[in-house]
């Protein structure tokens, strides 16, 4: 059967929107930047990108010919991608709780948003930050607020032990200092 004839499946399309796992009865915190980022990029796909490629979809389908024509097969495919990154962002940013970690400046208090530094049993330090799921980037030390390190700093304070576990069994690690970024003065 020629390919021409067969329908592309949307199934395949919609399989990446499966968000990430929340706890039960969890909330999808996201910082004030990071709700803004996903905001951004979200305009940006609806009010440019998009656009874009539908008129280059329409230039390419007034062209003649679809079979062979590697403009519009290629728009079709973008456009696919984006409409699947737009209601995965529509959707993410209507679960949405915006938390801002600023409101916790100063205190010793391990909150979402605190960047905190601990040490393990043998004195080696690491720093991590606490962030949603939709912005936590480990290149950058970022964890999202559900996981295992996240979950086993999350309410301690400066100086506590905490259990964290690992494949390799539990670890003992001390809080070392935790800091939150300065509260914007707003004119």
């Amino acid at each position: 059967m020629s390919k021409a004839f067969t329908k592309e499946s949307d199934t395949e399309d919609d399989e990446d929107l499966s968000l990430p796992p929340l706890p039960a009865g969890g909330k999808n915190y996201i910082t004030p930047r990071g709700y803004a980022r996903l905001r951004d990029e979200l305009l940006d796909l609806i009010d440019s990108e998009r656009p874009k490629i539908v008129e280059v979809v329409h230039w390419a389908a007034s062209n003649g010919d679809r079979s062979e024509n590697g403009d519009y097969h290629y728009g079709k495919k973008r456009l696919r991608e984006i409409d699947r990154r737009i209601r995965f962002l529509t959707k993410r940013l209507e679960i949405a709780e915006v938390s801002d970690p600023a409101v916790h400046h100063g205190n010793d208090h391990v909150f979402f948003g605190a960047t905190v530094t601990y040490a393990d049993e043998s004195g080696a330090k690491q720093t991590v930050t606490i962030l949603g799921i939709d912005e936590a980037d480990s290149a950058l030390n970022q964890v999202s607020w559900i996981s295992p390190i996240a979950r086993a700093l999350l309410k301690s304070r400066v100086g506590d032990e905490v259990k964290l576990a690992t494949p390799a069994g539990i670890r003992d690690i001390e809080v070392v200092e935790v800091q939150y970024p300065a509260p914007v003065a707003s004119a």
